[in-house]
């Protein structure tokens, strides 16, 4: 790594934390963490022929043990809580393992991922943790049980964070994008027809820019809630 900050990017092989990892590349060393290694090497040579620093990471977010070995040792100066799960489905037609992987993921990882890093930035007295959440963090609806309740969650941990930790010079922001165009709602091993970005949907590059803006705040100033919408979702993108 070299002199310039590091940003830590969890879910960082594909969709939205893809794009925040090849966004924020160029002004952070980006430490790039997934569970898909083939995934991480890509990024981290398109990142490297572009100039940039990346170091792939590997590790499951929603397991303690790992995040703690992935992260022993480890300073960033911005951590970007990306990763996420979302099972769209009524209640009853929820499995336990479905809504225990969002509240792990969605929920749980939040506390393992940011608990490792915070320390070091309290004792710098900087640090930015950033929080991708989503416009279903403030609104419910009918198959959102399980999903908006974790970003409801979010929420809440997002703005409590940040009364604790403003004082010691660290920042907290939460951005939350409406409907994003990727593969994010589909089951493991399911194959999704490719995103269509013409159907009135944010890019996974609009999510990018709002976190490099919000990570680019000046130094006194905190942007702590951004709400990322498309202007018309029934007006195609062109």
């Amino acid at each position: 790594m070299s002199d310039r900050p590091t940003a830590l990017v969890t879910g960082a092989s594909r969709g939205i934390g893809r794009a925040i990892a090849l966004r924020l590349a160029a002004t952070h060393d980006v430490l790039a963490a997934a569970r898909s290694p083939k995934a991480l090497d890509t990024l981290a040579r398109e990142i490297e022929a572009a100039g940039g620093r990346c170091e792939p990471l590997m590790m499951d977010v929603a397991d303690p043990a790992s995040v703690a070995a992935a992260l022993r040792g480890r300073d960033a100066d911005v951590l970007v809580n990306n990763a996420g799960v979302g099972t769209l489905k009524p209640l009853l037609e929820l499995t336990p393992e479905e809504w225990h992987a969002m509240v792990d993921v969605n929920v749980n990882a939040l506390f393992h991922v940011t608990r490792a890093l915070l320390p070091g930035m309290i004792e710098r007295g900087r640090g930015h943790v950033v929080i991708v959440g989503a416009i279903a963090g403030r609104s419910a609806f009918v198959g959102g049980a399980g999903y908006a309740a974790t970003k409801h969650a979010a929420m809440g941990f997002a703005e409590s964070l940040m009364l604790e930790v403003r004082d010691a010079g660290v920042k907290v922001s939460i951005v939350n994008p409406g409907s994003v165009a990727t593969d994010f709602s589909a089951a493991p091993g399911e194959r999704k027809p490719a995103p269509d970005p013409k159907k009135g949907q944010l890019l996974a590059n609009d999510v990018a820019d709002a976190v490099a803006f919000v990570v680019a705040a000046p130094p006194e100033v905190l942007l702590h809630r951004v709400e990322v919408r498309i202007l018309s979702p029934k007006r195609p993108r062109g």
